[in-house]
């Protein structure tokens, strides 16, 4: 029996199969409810019952007034969860797609799916506690490397672009007021803001490695004594732009994006977030495409992934379809696109098509969220015309904890809908580290590392009996 014919012994395939890398990773949507349920737990964090929303500040303002039974009433301790088993299938399900299906009157897919990350967004903040999730995660289905999207601890850039407001001058040009405004924001806070964000990444990190046990030597009591699954993951970071938000407010948090990644090599790219087809990153988007520009030509070195075209017929107006996936590329200069899900949609599709093949742009494949956000699934994906057009692509999990998947389960997807042979499989993992965003040396190592794993899985494949025998002599 070929393994493509069996769900279960494919998955069992590809969950040992070596996978590189996870490109488009959004951190707090990579957490699983359940993890988040605890987070808040520890925090002491409060409850919504009627919304299903972690808010620290309700509860302290409830327990004034009455704090004789944390878990009666409609704002409770989130420990309640963990006695109330209605209350934690609530969470669970408010906080994820599980089980979602929407009927008339209902909230949509995409509205579900966004609205999860503001009701759990109070539990988000131990950051350290979501990387060592991830990577371990990551490590237990062979992966090696990853880039996490996150805010890098410049947050503080969004009230600073607030207090300057956006004050371009009459008969004032765009490139000019740019520089008027970078300047200002140099001058009023960004440098001390970038050293703050470096100083909570490296605490991050420390917190990712303590939890993974990372350096500690095994012992005889095996895993749960030494180091746990993460610590060899090469973790990198994607700074986030925050688009729906007021446009200085945008310019700020770019100006401190790039300037964060030009100093710190562990943020490797700067990346526009948020529900594209929501008002201002739809109202704006030509905007925020000049702007990337002016950093990207001012910042050569740092990479730029974006966000575009993760929309569908229906969910915006036609004309809104047109040139996203386009201007990304050739405005702002994007070197790989996340989602590209309209492409076919676009003016000319096929001159954009081998536009992307020729530039080597690839595109980073979400077919979960895709599935779950904009109805986008089987043939009316493109991405087996991205594959027909040479435009290289990569298998991604975009918010793996909120769509309740994970990396395997988004090959298997491939393989299933597409009909993807070992070979062309083989080729896609390969892809997730070759566009990785890293110096032409670290890649080297990864690349390296990538092909001895994959050595070893075809050998145990091919030799199931001189690993059994191995493993019987260890």
């Amino acid at each position: 029996m070929k393994v493509r014919n069996n769900p279960l012994l494919l998955h069992g395939f590809l969950w040992k199969m070596p996978k590189g890398g996870d490109l488009h990773n959004h951190l707090t949507g990579a957490a699983y409810a359940e993890h988040y349920v605890q987070i808040a737990a520890d925090q002491n964090l409060c409850i919504d019952r009627k919304t299903a929303t972690v808010s620290s500040e309700i509860c302290a303002n409830r327990f004034q007034q009455n704090a004789t039974d944390p878990c009666a009433g409609q704002f409770v301790s989130a420990a309640c969860a963990f006695r109330d088993p209605t209350l934690y299938r609530q969470l669970i399900d408010a906080w994820s797609m599980r089980d979602f299906t929407a009927q008339a009157g209902d909230q949509s897919g995409h509205d579900h799916f966004f609205d999860a990350f503001g009701k759990f967004d109070a539990a988000t903040h131990n950051v350290g506690d979501l990387l060592a999730e991830v990577a371990g995660r990551a490590a237990r289905q062979n992966e090696q490397y990853l880039e996490v999207m996150l805010t890098p601890g410049i947050a503080a850039a969004d009230g600073l672009g607030a207090k300057f407001g956006w004050q371009q001058r009459p008969g004032e040009s765009e490139t000019a007021y740019f520089d008027r405004m970078r300047q200002e924001l140099m001058s009023g806070g960004i440098p001390q803001i970038v050293t703050d964000g470096r100083v909570w990444l490296d605490q991050q990190e420390q917190r990712m490695r303590e939890l993974l046990r990372c350096g500690q030597a095994r012992q005889p009591g095996g895993e749960r004594s030494g180091e746990r699954p993460g610590c060899d993951v090469t973790v990198r970071y994607i700074a986030q732009i925050l688009r729906g938000l007021p446009k200085e407010v945008v310019f700020a948090q770019m100006t401190a994006s790039f300037e964060m990644a030009k100093q710190d090599k562990r943020v490797v790219s700067v990346n526009p977030v948020m529900p594209e087809d929501a008002y201002i990153p739809m109202h704006d988007y030509d905007l925020h495409m000049r702007m990337f520009a002016y950093f990207h030509k001012l910042y050569p070195d740092v990479k730029l992934t974006m966000h575009a075209g993760e929309l569908a017929p229906g969910l915006v107006a036609p004309h809104s379809l047109q040139d996203h996936i386009r201007d990304a590329i050739q405005v702002a200069g994007a070197q790989r696109i996340g989602h590209g899900v309209d492409v076919m949609y676009e003016d000319d599709p096929p001159e954009l098509l081998r536009e992307m093949a020729q530039k080597k742009i690839a595109v980073e494949i979400c077919l979960t969220s895709n599935d779950l956000i904009l109805n986008v699934r089987g043939d009316h994906h493109p991405f087996p015309i991205y594959l027909k057009y040479g435009v290289p692509v990569v298998i991604s999990t975009d918010d793996e904890g909120v769509s309740r998947s994970d990396i395997t389960r988004e090959y298997q997807r491939a393989v299933e809908n597409y009909g993807l042979s070992y070979p062309e499989v083989k080729r896609i993992v390969r892809n997730s580290i070759e566009y990785a965003f890293l110096p032409a040396d670290q890649k080297a190592k990864e690349k390296q590392k990538l092909e001895a794993a994959f050595a070893d899985f075809e050998h145990e494949i091919a030799n199931p009996r001189a690993r059994t025998a191995a493993k019987e002599a260890e």
